[in-house]
């Protein structure tokens, strides 16, 4: 399988800048898995493609304000970080800008002096094991000093913080959002109740890794990074009885589908448990437990990419692409949805 085969041609005016101010207000191009046919909709109309009975599962990972901005202490340069997995209490591994000479052993201050960090390892990736040291709670440290870790390709200011926060954003640590769930609002939430579709909710910090590029032709040849996932028992409770009792299993994004197929029996029983996940998904993959998928586009050769793929077959999402594109859609984090049927 090669990386070229994921690719298509994308015009950068397309790719969103900044959210919507109603987030259910955005595109929706349905895609339909077995025949590749494609309806134009508005996203709040998911509401016509869900049944009494099924289940819609979130991810209720919160972003923490990652990017950090601080001063070598020896040299008094800039330097940049990303926290990217947290390995201790006071221990991050990160991403450095510039990474060349931040060294074993190297100081570095953020702020006044509130937060101070020394480089503890160098890693097979080039990230960086950062210890800190500060007085007080770390996550109101880093609310202060912190900002938001925006893709590289959004080069605008974002105003509004929460607009890269789910509606329903619970736990901490993510280190990207998950796109897909930033189309709902509570009131689109309270509809979906009411029509008697089940909501359930798992956990899965998103890393840098997802949204690595792949470097490598032969697909099968690249390297997943782990994200920490948690799915608690009154969770998977609901998904299975969805399940046993004929509905649908439709994932909200690709890491609630990692998530689910990561912990779940060959029946596709979705197991309560916490862990680290590096599944690839990619076509010829069989699904366990999802049936369809709302998800953002993404980007060309990309992970994220492969797994829709996966589900709908790479000719039926290639396609739809290309409709999207010919009919400007928004694209990436801020961008325009889908829904694979």
């Amino acid at each position: 399988m090669k990386l070229s085969d994921f690719d298509y041609v994308l015009p950068e005016n397309l790719i969103a800048q900044e959210p919507l101010k109603d987030r259910s207000a955005s595109r929706l191009l349905v895609l339909d898995k077995n025949t590749g046919e494609v309806a134009h909709k508005v996203f709040k109309d998911i509401l016509a493609y869900v049944n009494p009975g099924d289940c819609l599962v979130f991810n209720d990972t919160r972003v923490i304000p990652a990017r950090l901005f601080g001063m070598r202490v020896d040299t008094k340069a800039t330097i940049e970080l990303l926290l990217l997995k947290r390995r201790d209490i006071n221990s991050w591994e990160t991403l450095v800008k510039p990474g060349k000479k931040a060294r074993i052993g190297a100081e570095i201050i953020f702020g006044n002096g509130e937060l101070k960090g020394k480089i503890e390892a160098v890693l097979e990736s080039g990230n960086r094991v950062i210890r800190f040291e500060y007085n007080g709670v770390f996550e109101e440290i880093l609310e202060k000093l912190g900002h938001m870790p925006l893709p590289p390709y959004i080069t605008k200011k974002l105003e509004d913080k929460e607009r890269y926060q789910t509606v329903y954003s619970k736990n901490n640590g993510s280190a990207a959002a998950p796109t897909a769930g930033l189309h709902f609002t509570n009131e689109l939430m309270d509809k979906l109740k009411s029509k008697g579709v089940q909501i359930a909710f798992v956990t899965l910090h998103v890393g840098l890794g997802t949204f690595r590029p792949v470097k490598t032709e032969n697909v099968l040849e690249h390297e997943m990074h782990s994200e920490y996932f948690n799915i608690q028992k009154e969770e998977a409770d609901k998904i299975n009885n969805a399940k046993k009792n004929g509905g649908r299993i439709i994932s909200v994004g690709t890491t609630s589908t990692r998530t689910l197929e990561s912990s779940c029996d060959e029946l596709g029983n979705v197991i309560a448990r916490d862990g680290w996940t590096d599944i690839f998904i990619y076509p010829g993959y069989k699904f366990k437990v999802i049936d369809s998928i709302i998800t953002n586009f993404h980007l060309p050769k990309s992970t994220l990419l492969m797994l829709v793929s996966a589900l709908a077959g790479k000719e039926n999402v290639l396609h739809a692409y290309k409709v999207a594109v010919e009919s400007e859609y928004r694209f990436f984090s801020f961008g325009d949805a889908m829904m694979i049927v």
